[in-house]
């Protein structure tokens, strides 16, 4: 809105030059693009802003995160786990969790289409079937990396796209001025799911084996999350042909700017919850306490996905994000590199978890903000496609750091400081692109956007 206000501004401040037929030109095209970049307000009034049907697609969402964000964000306890049977090294093991997230994102715009086509009751069906499937037959592939690639990988990770597609799109059918809430909700969810696998996983592994423990885990995936999808329904299903890319949305500005802040923040997310098991060996605590440290990330992941709900219909999305994306960087260059006991290491674990969840849940309720309910779905597509990258080099990329500084070395954390310092690098570019965004939406730091 403050951009037709400033290109208005202009127009009446120019001297009377020009005929009035190009005043009407100038007005009406400005006119025009904006209502490219926002949704009609009937759009948003016509929310009904909960019921039944809000709230057990809410359920069955909820569910769905948490099985996908806490297989996701425990995947380093797996990884120190199959790392210390010798199955491989680190990089290699970190690009299995890679895989996963990346054909999240890869086939986030495939499984937009799906839902268009099939609907999302059916998306949600064969995304957690997908899903649980993954993980239960990678049980038989725990002495096979490309097994585990194909497996834990690419089934998982294509049935976790559809998962995540159908909580990040639904709630906007159903929530308005609680759309914050009800996406901090379902991330919420995604960051208990993170909380209780990490000492649930340890614990079967100990107790059973990593083999057994993927088996368990995609048969619980499967008994929870195939009765839980009967419960989606879409409140507007789509009708007729949408465009697999809609560029016209690169035509604003502050959209790109919060395009480029997620593709490259992303880099930056999976690094410590992936590194902290591994990190805690290197200060000689136990794979059971480094087990805990990724269980407390995620639990304060958890909280900071439904504290930034919050904040996001009271203070503004786009000022909860760039909040996040700043805290997130500061934990890791003031905090990690020199978190060489436990009780720092466990501040930053608090601090850069809180931040961590935020992301999560502030850019879909971005994205809504500027695009409407409408354009949700293309816009969340797009914009989770970005990730891409990020999500399959950006945790690699931080373990051939550390084994290029020496590997993990018991006793000793310097070799993982520049694997730190390049995750916070990424994390501070992230945030300057969300404040070059919240600054062209509203140069005013204490307003609400």
């Amino acid at each position: 809105m403050s951009t037709t206000t400033l290109e208005l501004q202009r127009l009446t401040r120019t001297p009377q030059t020009n005929s009035s037929e190009q005043e009407w030109d100038g007005i009406s095209t400005q006119r025009a693009r904006d209502n490219e970049a926002s949704p009609p307000a009937e759009a948003v009034s016509s929310i009904p802003d909960g019921g039944l049907s809000a709230w057990n697609t809410l359920i069955a969402s909820s569910i769905f995160t948490f099985w996908f964000n806490g297989i996701n964000n425990s995947w380093g306890v797996m990884q120190a786990a199959l790392l210390n049977e010798g199955l491989t090294s680190t990089s290699t093991l970190s690009f299995v969790g890679s895989l996963a997230m990346a054909c999240t994102v890869i086939f986030s715009l495939l499984a937009v289409r799906f839902m268009r086509f099939a609907g999302a009751r059916n998306a949600a069906l064969l995304g957690i079937t997908m899903l649980g499937v993954g993980q239960l037959t990678a049980g038989y592939t725990t002495n096979n990396i490309a097994g585990l690639f194909g497996t834990a990988g690419l089934l998982y990770g294509t049935g976790s796209s559809l998962c995540f597609m159908v909580a990040s799109i639904l709630p906007s059918q159903f929530f308005s001025s609680k759309l914050g809430l009800a996406n901090g909700l379902i991330k919420f969810a995604g960051g208990i799911g993170g909380f209780v696998l990490s000492i649930a996983l340890n614990k079967s592994i100990i107790n059973v084996g990593t083999a057994w423990t993927f088996r368990i885990l995609g048969i619980s995936c499967l008994v929870t999350g195939i009765p839980v999808a009967f419960l989606v329904k879409e409140l507007n299903p789509p009708r007729g042909n949408a465009s697999f890319f809609d560029f016209s949305l690169f035509r604003n500005w502050e959209f790109i700017f919060i395009f480029l802040a997620a593709s490259i923040g992303v880099f930056a997310l999976y690094v410590p919850p992936y590194f902290l098991p591994l990190f805690a060996q290197s200060l000689r605590l136990s794979s059971t306490t480094g087990a805990y440290l990724a269980a407390g990330f995620n639990l304060c992941a958890a909280f900071g996905r439904l504290g930034s709900g919050i904040l996001c219909d009271r203070i503004g999305a786009v000022n909860t994000f760039l909040l996040a994306s700043f805290l997130n960087a500061l934990s890791m260059f003031a905090i990690w590199p020199f978190s060489n006991m436990l009780p720092t290491l466990s501040i930053f674990a608090v601090i850069n978890g809180i931040a961590n969840g935020a992301f999560f849940v502030t850019l879909p309720t971005v994205v809504t903000q500027i695009y409407g309910p409408a354009r949700t779905g293309v816009a969340m597509g797009m914009t989770i496609t970005g990730w891409s990258f990020g999500y399959f080099l950006g945790a690699p990329i931080a373990s051939y750091l550390l084994q290029a500084a020496g590997g993990v070395t018991e006793g000793s954390i310097s070799s993982y400081r520049p694997a730190i310092f390049y995750a916070g690098g990424v994390a501070l570019l992230s945030t300057a692109f969300v404040l070059i965004a919240r600054l062209r939406l509203n140069p005013k730091l204490l307003k609400r956007v």
